[in-house]
């Protein structure tokens, strides 16, 4: 299995995807090798072999332009690395150097990669050693890009790894589309295999802390309710929209609080979007979180709505779900195909959006039924369905391949 992060490690839901995957197929009799692009422990793990493919620090996985000073450059990575780990490009590179060491020693049945990031290594694989190749795709370069055409470079990574591999999994009816709309690939090359709510959410133990967010409990006692969302601060996730459709509610309901959780390069632009719409009182950005600040949030909002242009999944709609969130779901996302208990939109259509938030917020019997009917069907899907799936697939592939 070829992927980029697992938890700890992770800056969103790829990681925390491949890990429950991972799980479960161990649990149906996988024995995984699962190789990372940077060296850290997994403290965890102990259902697979998580292979470190460079001496780069996990922050770093992405490149060198995170990279603050020489100094740092030197302790993160050995002299003899530093000229190669420059960019995203070389690290990849050098994941793919691992690969071709790596097949001359071991032959695995099969070869599972994760998205664009290790496609190249996946195509190296299949065509230097024959190896059967399933390409998982979370997310295409559209995806990222809100449907804008994107990183070339990226697509054409993209094109090759789909064209070549034996398999493609999507995420959602929604990514089967675009890989064929988008890359001309035969619907009969694509299945769908849906996630499931991460494990940890069901068997670690959880308490509410009434104290992490006690503003936010204050202004609940008074009446407001409480709409988070959460997620990278990209174009991807259509928030200037969702800032739109806060300011048309909050003008018919000024007992809204909008949480805005994450972080990214359109933080600046939604934090002024704010003050121009007159709304900054109304407004909490709370940063990146993860762990128990980011279930706290979950516990304390009462609707969650996911705003996101073309959002391949969505695991974080599970996860507010599984909290006792009403959702609010566009249409442009895959977690809509599973999830029926819950209001749709068109992500351009703000007004939508604001007439769905005045809905719940002003009708506690509407809000209820949507709380109560979506936490029944976020369990229909499971890691254990997912790895079932998944071991079809291997089978069917390395059966083809070898006839």
């Amino acid at each position: 299995m070829l992927g980029w992060e697992l938890p700890p490690h992770n800056s969103g839901g790829l990681g925390v995807a491949c890990l429950n995957m991972a799980r479960a197929l161990s649990k149906q009799g996988a024995d995984i090798d699962f190789v990372v692009p940077y060296q850290a422990a997994h403290p965890e793990i102990d259902f697979m072999h998580v292979i470190s493919a460079t001496h780069l620090d996990p922050i770093y996985r992405y490149g060198g332009g995170a990279y603050e000073s020489n100094k740092i450059l030197d302790k993160i990575i050995p002299a003899a690395d530093q000229a190669q780990l420059l960019s995203i490009r070389d690290v990849q590179h050098s994941y793919c150097e691992f690969i071709e060491n790596y097949l001359m020693e071991f032959k695995p049945d099969i070869v599972h990669a994760h998205d664009w990031l290790t496609f190249e290594a996946g195509v190296l694989a299949k065509k230097n050693y024959g190896l059967p190749l399933v390409a998982h795709v979370h997310a295409t370069e559209f995806d990222r890009a809100g449907m804008h055409t994107g990183n070339p470079l990226i697509h054409e990574v993209e094109y090759e790894g789909l064209m070549l591999a034996d398999k493609i999994i999507a995420v959602s009816e929604a990514t089967k589309r675009i890989i064929h709309d988008k890359y001309h690939i035969p619907l009969s090359k694509i299945d769908v295999v849906y996630n499931s709510l991460d494990e940890n959410y069901d068997t670690n133990d959880y308490f509410f802390n009434k104290n992490a967010y006690g503003y936010l409990q204050s202004l609940k006692s008074q009446g407001y309710t409480i709409i988070s969302t959460v997620g990278r601060f990209t174009i991807q996730k259509g928030l200037h929209n969702l800032m739109h459709a806060a300011a048309l509610a909050i003008s018919q309901n000024p007992k809204l609080i909008f949480v805005f959780a994450g972080d990214g390069e359109e933080r600046n632009e939604l934090i002024n979007l704010a003050a121009d719409l007159g709304i900054s009182q109304n407004v909490i950005f709370t940063g990146f979180i993860r762990g128990q600040k980011l279930r706290d949030i979950y516990s304390i909002s009462d609707i969650f709505v996911m705003s996101s242009i073309s959002e391949p999944f969505g695991l974080t709609a599970l996860e507010a779900a599984h909290h006792g969130d009403a959702l609010i779901l566009t249409k442009q996302s895959g977690v809509s195909e599973i999830i029926w208990s819950a209001m749709k939109y068109d992500f351009w259509d703000e007004q939508k959006l604001a007439d769905e938030i005045l809905a719940i917020a002003n009708n506690p019997a509407l809000r209820h039924t949507l709380q109560q009917n979506v936490h029944h069907e976020y369990r229909k899907i499971s890691w254990n369905q997912v790895a079932k799936k998944c071991l079809k697939i291997y089978n069917n592939t390395i059966k083809h391949k070898r006839n």
